[in-house]
């Protein structure tokens, strides 16, 4: 199905099934960048018991368009308007990475329509520097300034993507939403593979520090995709987190 967003046509399924408990809120999940909801295949196969809802985030998956001048704000108020149209006033919301980044935006904003917040290896904190990148930060734009062109710099993520698409990534990746954890009510879960190097374990933990009505999770062995590196481990935090 689409949903027409300013212009820009999201794809989205919903996803129902015989055992659907009537008493749950349907359950929202977000991919990461560059991924789509295909993505979450394996666990819609467990998640059995709940309406699912299913978006790809644009350029990614089935919304091809690309989307002019958006940022992370705007795929919240999309995902928002969304579930609007479909008559949905309440939702539990499992937000992978960028994903994450949605859920902590929806969560802190749009309180009274989070029920419970998943949160899987979620970007949207300010990362860590050291002196090398500072250093790096200062000699590009230098030379920028001199009139030297770097093709190849930035990250694979940045690299593949078109001129368009490179403005709305800077827009996401340069927000941090450090100061909208604190505003967080709802029960989440932080589940963070062990391995993680996109995400590394110290944004797990403050997380959980910030957000007041947490619980961390750190999934052995897992990397940045920690929920299909161990599947049913990660799904049983999952389930035993929305129906307690």
């Amino acid at each position: 199905m689409v949903f027409n967003y300013n212009g820009v046509k999201i794809f989205y399924k919903v996803i129902e099934s015989e055992k659907q408990r009537a008493d749950l809120p349907p359950l929202l999940l977000l991919h990461g960048w560059g991924a789509d909801s295909s993505i979450f295949e394996s666990l819609v196969e467990l998640l059995d018991n709940r309406k699912l809802i299913l978006l790809d985030f644009p350029p990614f998956g089935e919304s091809k368009v690309e989307p002019v001048d958006w940022n992370a704000f705007t795929y919240a108020n999309m995902t928002f308007s969304l579930c609007q149209q479909l008559g949905i006033s309440k939702v539990d919301i499992l937000g992978h990475s960028f994903g994450g980044r949605i859920a902590i935006i929806l969560s802190a904003l749009q309180s009274s329509f989070v029920n419970k917040l998943i949160l899987i290896d979620s970007a949207g904190l300010k990362p860590r520097r050291g002196l090398k990148y500072h250093f790096k930060v200062k000699f590009y734009k230098l030379a920028k300034r001199f009139g030297f062109i770097f093709q190849n710099s930035g990250s694979n993520d940045y690299k593949q993507l078109s001129v368009n698409m490179k403005k709305v990534f800077v827009e996401v990746v340069n927000l941090s939403l450090d100061d909208y954890l604190p505003l967080i009510k709802q029960k989440t879960l932080i589940l963070f593979g062990e391995q993680d190097k996109e995400t590394p374990i110290y944004m797990a933990k403050k997380l959980n520090k910030k957000i007041s009505n947490s619980k961390l999770i750190i999934i052995k062995g897992g990397g940045h995709f920690c929920f299909l590196d161990n599947l049913m481990t990660t799904y049983r935090y999952i389930d035993e987190f929305l129906e307690g």
